[in-house]
Order: C-alpha cells, then sequence, then structure tokens
C-alpha cells in the first residue's frame, strides 16, 4: 500500500481513537508504531518505539518541563496567588468592573510564575469567583473574564507550550519565553478594555466595589513584589545568560517553596500535594511528547510532511493567505484536541510549511500559542470551561461559553496586530542569549 494512503488511514486511527477517549499520548504512540511496523518492518517498529522513549525521558532539555511545572505547583501552595489577587483587588476592587479587571491582572501575574492555563483558571478561579458572587457580578461576566484571563498563564512565561514547541521545532526556549512577553501584555490590557466597555453597555453586570485608602493599596503591593522578585530571578537569569532554562526552572521552584516557609504558609500537606500535582502534570506532558516522537517517525517515513510542503509552494497564495489557512485548523482544532496535545500533534507536520514560507520561527511559535489560547475556552472541549465549571457548579455551561466569547475578540485582535506588527514577538528574543 502506498505510504501516503498508509498516513492518512493512520491520522484516521489516532482521530478515532481520541473520540473513544484514549489517552493521547498513548493514541499517537500505538498509532505511529503500528504505523511504522507496517511500513518498515516489526523489527524496525519496535527498535524505534524503545529508542524514542528512551531519547525522550532520558533527555537533560526535557528537564525544563518538571522544573517549571514545579515552580507553578510551589508558588500557589506557598500562597502566592491569594497575595496578588489582594494587591490586585486592593488597587482595582472599587472601579466599576474592578474585581473583574482584578481577576485579570492577578491571572496575568500568576502566569508569570505558572505557565498553566488549567492550573491558573483554578487558583485564581478558586478566589475571583466567589468576591464577584458576593458583589453582585453577572455569571456571564465573573465566569467568562476567569476562563479567559486564564489563558495568559501559555502566553507570558514561563509556558509549558512554548517549552514544548521549543523542543520540538529544536528553537531557543528563552527566547520563546520572552517573545511572548509583550503580546501578553498587550492581550491583558485587550481583555481589561473588555470588561470596562461590557460594564459600560452593561453596568450591572459589575457594581464597584468598596474604596481602598492609598495606604492599603501601598500595603497590599508586598503581595507583588514576591511574583516580581520570583519572575525577575527566573526569568532574568534566564535572559541574561546566568543559567540555563531547567536551572531556571530549578530556581524557581525552590525560591517559590522559600517564600511559602519565610512567610509560614507552607504547610506539609500543602507540599505533598503541589509535589504530586507537579509530577502528575509533568508525566503527562512528557508522556505526550514521547507519543508525538513515535508518531512523527510514522509520519516521516510516510513523507506526508514533505509531500505538503511541496503542495504549498505550488499553491499560487500568498503566505500571508497559507499562514490564516493553518491558524484557521487551529482554531478549528483547538475546539476539539486539548491545546497541548493539538501542538505535540501538528507541530511536526506544520512547521517545516511555515519555514519554507519564510516566516521566523519564534514569532510563528507565539502564534501558535494564542489560537491555541481559543481552544481552551471554545466548545465541546473548552478545558478551562469544565475546570471553572468544577469551581462554579451552579453556572450552567452555556453561560460560561457565552461569557468567554466576549473576550475571545481580544486573542484574535491580538493575533491580527502580531501579523501586522511582528516585531512584537520578535524585538525582545533579539536580546536573548538562551
Amino acid at each position: 500500500m502506498d505510504p501516503v494512503v498508509v498516513g492518512l488511514i493512520g491520522i484516521g486511527l489516532l482521530l478515532l481513537l481520541f473520540m473513544l477517549r484514549m489517552p493521547v499520548s498513548f493514541a499517537m504512540a500505538f498509532v505511529g508504531w503500528v504505523g511504522y511496523c507496517y511500513l518498515s518492518s516489526p523489527t524496525a517498529g519496535c527498535k524505534i518505539l524503545v529508542r524514542d522513549l528512551f531519547t525522550v525521558f532520558n533527555s537533560y532539555p526535557l528537564t525544563v518541563i518538571p522544573t517549571f511545572v514545579l515552580m507553578g505547583a510551589y508558588a500557589f501552595a506557598s500562597g502566592i496567588s491569594e497575595r496578588l489577587y489582594k494587591a490586585a483587588y486592593d488597587s482595582f476592587g472599587q472601579l466599576r468592573g474592578g474585581l473583574a479587571i482584578t481577576t485579570v491582572m492577578a491571572c496575568a501575574g500568576f502566569a508569570a510564575v505558572c505557565g498553566s492555563t488549567s492550573a491558573t483558571v483554578a487558583t485564581i478561579g478558586k478566589i475571583a469567583y466567589p468576591e464577584m458572587k458576593r458583589y453582585r457580578y453577572d455569571d456571564t461576566l465573573a465566569t467568562g473574564c476567569i476562563a479567559t484571563a486564564a489563558t495568559l498563564g501559555i502566553l507570558i512565561p514561563p509556558s509549558t507550550i512554548f517549552i514544548v514547541y521549543g523542543i520540538l521545532t529544536e528553537q531557543s526556549i528563552g527566547k520563546l519565553f520572552i517573545a511572548g512577553v509583550l503580546p501578553g501584555l498587550v492581550l491583558a490590557g485587550l481583555f481589561t478594555l473588555t470588561v470596562l466597555f461590557l460594564c459600560y453597555i452593561k453596568p450591572l453586570w459589575g457594581p464597584a466595589g468598596p474604596a481602598t485608602t492609598w495606604r492599603t493599596k501601598i500595603k497590599a503591593l508586598s503581595g507583588v513584589f514576591e511574583a516580581i522578585a520570583l519572575f525577575g530571578v527566573t526569568m532574568g537569569g534566564l535572559f541574561a545568560g546566568w543559567f540555563t532554562p531547567t536551572q531556571a526552572g530549578s530556581i524557581g521552584a525552590v525560591g517559590a517553596l522559600a517564600m511559602g516557609l519565610l512567610r509560614r504558609g507552607l504547610t506539609w500537606r500543602g507540599f505533598l500535594e503541589a509535589t504530586i500535582d507537579g509530577v502528575r502534570t509533568s508525566c503527562m506532558i512528557l508522556f505526550l511528547i514521547a507519543g508525538a516522537t513515535v508518531f512523527g517517525h510514522f509520519m516521516a517515513i510516510t513523507r506526508i510532511p514533505f509531500i505538503l510542503v511541496d503542495w504549498v509552494r505550488g499553491l499560487e497564495l500568498a503566505p500571508e493567505v497559507v499562514l490564516g489557512i493553518i491558524c484557521l485548523f487551529y482554531l478549528v482544532g483547538g475546539c476539539f484536541i486539548d491545546a497541548m496535545a493539538l501542538v505535540v500533534l501538528t507541530v511536526p507536520i506544520i512547521y517545516p510549511v511555515v519555514i519554507d514560507l519564510g516566516f521566523d520561527p519564534i514569532w510563528f511559535g507565539v502564534i501558535i500559542v494564542l489560537v491555541s489560547q481559543v481552544g481552551v475556552v471554545s466548545p465541546p472541549v473548552g478545558v478551562n470551561v469544565y475546570v471553572l465549571k468544577g469551581i462554579a457548579s451552579e453556572v450552567a455551561l452555556e453561560t460560561i461559553f457565552k461569557g468567554a466569547l466576549f473576550f475571545v475578540g481580544g486573542i484574535i485582535l491580538t493575533i491580527v496586530l502580531l501579523m501586522v506588527f511582528p516585531d512584537l514577538a520578535t524585538f525582545l528574543p533579539k536580546y536573548v542569549r538562551w
């Protein structure tokens, strides 16, 4: 049978296994192994499976994943997120829609020490939603704001998707991290403007909270300094070339633990739960990469990626049009497949096309993260929505999806701005050594 036909059958089988709810990593490894065995030989298939698994789990560059994941877990256990929210609340809570703006700022701050969108929505959601309900915020604004603002966790560094993208494409993780800073700040600003606009046309959606004194505002800033210090040490040292990404994550994890111990806010139980959660998340990501590696080798011998590149070359379309089609594919695909799974599954296939079109790989990484952000709040998958539903169980899923839709426009506008002004993503990476 023609290798291309085998590859297309493999992709179809993979989608079928997804619908049957087989774990994504195992599905990719299984299809990749079976396809490789068919096109080559069972012996070669078994060898490639063992080699890929060993290479991934024995890879030093991949140690960056558990270190940054643990840093986020320990930051939550140390109470950094709660103090961030209090500082933002004391600063913006007295404005109309102030609690929603507070949520955006807290998500941006926690994203700078976390790197996971689901962890951000779970952490900030537990704090923000009860507060907004207490001040009679409309559920559409409250839940939509939390679900979408939490997506900043995969754009503002450190970001687990940037790490995985960098590993899959052999790009500098440090450059990817800093490339997300300016777009992340722009997106946080657009989310804030969205809140102000919604509260302007629907004043009852976000009533103003009680005013706070300047003394209270200044005192609350102590909760921000911890996050700034943690971000400054890890990212600053990484960008300056003082240490590697793995060392940066390790220093950040130890720093988050030290802050919790100094404030006496970290309990033994909290430490154990954070460690278990971090290890579980790290294992999930590593298995995804391992499965994607096996599947990628299967795709390579089918020659589908190379045929796709040749096909795109033959199209009489501008590179920007092709990029638009790719973004549309990710927007639709993100509605059905988890963002991380979608990235590890498609990047090895689409990346050669993007490079052949002459686009900057760092810039494209930021684009990938932005379009993935839409998927985590879009039906039917919408991971963030389901995580938030577990916190706000009395709110209907349709209400959360509706609220998130108001904020998706900010993500789309950021993508457009990046296409018009690519320097938003490529300016700062020029000064990074790692």
